[in-house]
C-alpha cells in the first residue's frame, strides 16, 4: 500500500473484506474505505452451524461482490487469495476487470489454489511455488511472477546506531529470537532452559508474547546482576522489530513468508524451527533457506535448549557466518513491495506488465 500512495500520482485505494478477521481494525486505522461481503474472512473448521453457513454465505458474496464492483469500477484488483477473495476474483473475471494473486509460501493453500487460474497475473515469494498455481509452464509469457514479499523498509536504520541503543559493544554478538502468532513456546521453553549459559556468550533479544513474558521477566530477574542488560524479554517489538533486525548477527524463529522475507532482505544468517502444523507450509518455506545455506533447520520436535545452544555456534565460526548471510542476501527481496506496485499500476493502465527480468530487478531493490 504504501509502495503505490508513494507514487506521484497515487491510486485511489480500497479494501473489501470478510465479516470475520481483523480488517475492521487495521483497514480503518490505515485510513482506507472498507467494504465488507456476506462471507466470513476466516473459513469455520469446526463441526458447527457454519460448517453449512458458510457455503451459502460464500453463495451470495458472488452476486455481491459483482454488484459491489460495477458501483465501484476498479481499474484492478490485488488479493493475497485468501477464501474472501473466491468471489472477488469471480466477480472479477466476469467483469474483465484485471487482478493480481499474490501467495507468501512455497505451498499454496486450498483456496489460493483452486482460484490462481482466475487471476490475470500471479505472483508468488518463492518460484517453486508457481508450478503448485499451475502456472509453471515457462511457454506462457508472465505467468508467474517472482516479487518476494513486501516488507518494512529495513534501509533506513543504521546498523552501528541499533546496536549501541541495544547495548551491544563492537565485537559482541547479538541473537534475536522470536516466534511470531505460531507456538512460540516451543522456542521460549528453549531459551529459558539454557538461558545463563546463553547470554553468558551473546546478547539475547527475545520476543516472547503475551504468555511467555512474564516468565521471561521473572527468569531475566534470576540472573546475575551484571549480565541481565545482555537479556531483553519483549511481548511484542512491532515497529523496534526494524531495529532488532538491523542491529543482529543471527535470528533463531519460524518460517512464516514475512519472517523469512525480512531476515533475507537483512542477510542474517537464521537458525529456523518450521511451525510443524498448518499443512507443512513452513517447513517448505525453511527448506528453500536450508537449501541455498542461508538457514540452519530444526525440526520443532527436536528444538531445545542444546539445540538452541548448538545452532548458535554459527557465530563462532566467521567463515561460515558469511556464508550463510551472503547466502541469505542472494534471496533478499526488499524491493517486493515496489515490484508488486509496478504489476498492478501496469494492469490498471493497460499497460504491457514488466517483464520477469525486469521485477526481479525491482524486487532485489535495484529499480524503483
Amino acid at each position: 500500500m504504501d509502495a503505490l500512495r508513494r507514487r506521484p500520482n497515487p491510486p485511489e485505494i480500497g479494501w473489501l473484506g470478510g465479516q470475520r478477521g481483523l480488517e475492521e481494525r487495521i483497514v480503518t486505522a490505515a485510513g482506507l474505505p472498507l467494504r465488507r461481503l456476506a462471507l466470513r474472512s476466516l473459513r469455520t473448521v469446526e463441526r458447527d452451524v457454519h460448517l453449512v453457513l458458510d457455503p451459502v454465505r460464500l453463495g451470495l458474496s458472488v452476486p455481491q461482490a459483482l454488484v459491489l464492483l460495477l458501483r465501484r469500477r476498479p481499474a484492478a484488483i490485488f488479493t493475497t487469495g485468501g477464501y474472501v477473495a473466491i468471489p472477488v476474483l469471480i466477480a472479477a473475471r466476469l467483469l474483465r476487470v484485471p487482478t493480481v494473486l499474490w501467495e507468501g509460501n512455497v505451498m499454496p493453500g486450498r483456496s489460493v489454489r483452486a482460484t490462481a487460474r482466475l487471476a490475470s497475473i500471479v505472483a508468488v515469494s518463492f518460484e517453486a511455488a508457481c508450478a503448485a498455481l499451475g502456472r509453471g509452464d515457462p511457454t506462457r509469457r508472465r505467468a508467474c511472477l517472482t516479487t518476494g514479499t513486501p516488507i518494512r523498509d529495513l534501509s533506513r536504520n543504521d546498523a552501528l546506531a541499533a546496536r549501541e541503543k541495544l547495548g551491544v559493544a563492537p565485537g559482541e554478538r547479538l541473537v534475536l529470537i522470536f516466534g511470531g502468532s505460531q507456538a512460540v513456546r516451543r522456542l521460549n521453553d528453549a531459551v529459558a532452559a539454557v538461558l545463563p549459559e546463553l547470554i553468558e556468550r551473546f546478547h539475547v533479544v527475545h520476543v516472547t508474547g503475551d504468555q511467555g513474558y512474564a516468565a521471561a521477566l521473572a527468569a531475566r530477574e534470576g540472573l546475575p546482576p551484571d549480565r541481565r542488560a545482555r537479556y531483553r524479554p519483549a511481548r511484542f517489538l512491532r515497529d523496534d522489530m526494524v531495529e532488532a533486525l538491523v542491529a543482529a548477527d543471527l535470528v533463531v524463529g519460524r518460517a512464516g513468508s514475512s519472517t523469512l522475507a525480512e531476515v533475507t532482505a537483512a542477510a542474517l544468517p537464521m537458525v529456523v524451527v518450521p511451525y510443524p502444523h498448518a499443512g507443512g507450509h513452513q517447513r517448505a518455506n525453511a527448506a528453500i533457506l536450508a537449501d541455498a545455506g542461508a538457514a540452519h533447520l530444526v525440526e520443532d520436535a527436536e528444538f531445545d535448549g542444546p539445540a538452541l545452544m548448538d545452532a548458535v555456534q554459527i557465530l563462532d565460526d566467521p567463515a561460515a557466518h558469511a556464508r550463510m548471510a551472503a547466502a541469505a542476501r542472494s534471496l533478499g527481496r526488499p524491493g517486493a513491495a515496489n515490484a508488486l506496485a509496478a504489476i498492478l499500476l501496469a494492469l490498471a493502465e493497460r499497460r504491457p506488465v514488466p517483464g520477469a527480468d525486469t521485477i526481479d530487478r525491482i524486487a532485489r531493490g535495484a529499480e524503483a
